[in-house]
């Protein structure tokens, strides 16, 4: 399926600030449209989330979210094939989250339980996180790991399981009252179903026919088949990030490094920048833009032609791994944007959002799919908050 993004709420500029907006009680409600336009995928996700502080040491947090999903997305086939370039997706995801946490001393340890169901997917999670804070609370240091126990509805197959670990350490450290930079690292393994049911490659068959004069012709046939991707993956993912204030501008400066790598033979790197500009004392803008680079998978092909014979009409999880989904080529993406915060009073605020997001194929042929695969996508992003 298409991936979702969640939606995120604009912290306020200042660390010290958000600590002493803490309440008891908050609650958010928000909307997300994404639109990748005329015959393409669109998303509406609706989320609603909170956090109750049960006593000086104990708070729980929860949230549902519903996203609907439509339109249509790249089957794996070549533009100007008999079979379908796009293949239309109809789905509707509900997820709900909840988290309960207590300090004991310097440590805040947090247990999450999370469910999300969708007609051909449903996914249990269950994750743990401790945050051991030091040094008069300038650092923090985050250990933790996450589980998820999914089950893929293959057509025509049934159910399928996938399994995914994740294991997490992070720092963070405030260099002095205008200044924060931390560092993660997170190591990551899938096995199971890991295909996407919904995609396939290409493959020309040919036959030949008598011509009823003594010869032949010959004739090519564009069939589909299943893509065929490993059953094992493990993944890396060092994230590094920096953020400091300006006194004399009132505005703060993000900037944020990720980069990836993985046995599939993908490897990324992500580059973003931020820039929160407080305007009076109630609103805040942060226009950002990011940068995407990663290279192909090792087994990305545009089509299954090279291979000796067709591949096989279920796909076995052995080797030979082929697969055209243009998420796994070699490409590049540019999202840039700007978000609105806006304090209305010292109960209620209220965020907006608006995000472009291109992405375009790179190197040689074989390495990327038709630039009919890639995306341009826009999203809007509303939100209200409640604070108690």
């Amino acid at each position: 399926m298409h991936s979702r993004r969640p939606l995120v709420l604009l912290p306020l500029l200042c660390p010290a600030a958000a600590q002493a907006d803490l309440r008891p009680q908050q609650y958010d409600y928000g909307y997300q449209f994404y639109d990748e336009g005329p015959d393409r995928i669109q998303i509406e996700s609706h989320y609603i989330r909170g956090r109750i502080d049960l006593d000086d040491e104990t708070s729980f947090r929860f949230q549902w979210l519903k996203d609907s999903i439509s339109g249509a997305s790249p089957t794996g086939a070549l533009p100007g094939s008999i079979q379908p370039f796009l293949a239309e997706l109809d789905d509707v995801r509900t997820g709900l989250l909840g988290a309960i946490s207590r300090k004991f001393g310097d440590h805040t340890v947090e247990l999450e339980i999370s469910r999300s169901s969708e007609n051909d997917y449903l996914s249990h999670g269950l994750a743990l996180k401790d945050e051991w804070q030091l040094n008069d609370e300038n650092t923090v240091l985050t250990f933790g790991f996450n589980r998820l126990s999914d089950s893929v509805l293959v057509p025509q197959r049934g159910w399928f399981a996938k399994d995914s670990y994740d294991f997490f350490t992070g720092i963070s450290q405030i260099l002095d009252k205008n200044t924060l930079v931390s560092a993660s690292l997170t190591l990551g393994t899938s096995n199971g179903y890991l295909n996407d049911p919904y995609k396939s490659v290409s493959y020309t068959s040919s036959f030949e026919v008598p011509d009823g004069e003594g010869g032949t012709d010959i004739f090519y046939v564009d069939n589909l088949y299943p893509e065929n991707r490993p059953e094992n993956r493990f993944r890396q993912v060092l994230q590094l990030n920096a953020r400091h204030y300006f006194d004399k501008m009132h505005g703060a400066l993000d900037a944020t490094w990720r980069g990836s790598h993985d046995d599939f033979g993908l490897t990324s790197n992500t580059f973003g920048l931020e820039w929160r500009q407080e305007i009076g004392s109630h609103l805040e803008v942060a226009p950002f833009i990011r940068y995407y680079r990663q290279s192909a998978a090792d087994f990305f092909v545009t089509s299954a032609d090279g291979m000796s014979s067709a591949p096989p009409d279920v796909p076995t999880g052995d080797s030979p791994y082929y697969s055209a989904d243009y998420r796994l080529s070699n490409f590049e993406a540019v999202s840039g944007g700007v978000k609105v915060f806006w304090k209305i009073n010292d109960t209620f605020s209220a965020t907006a959002a608006y995000e472009r997001y291109e992405m375009s194929g790179l190197g040689n042929a074989s390495e990327h799919s038709p630039a009919a695969a890639y995306i341009d996508a826009d999203m809007w992003t509303f939100g209200l908050s409640a604070r108690f």
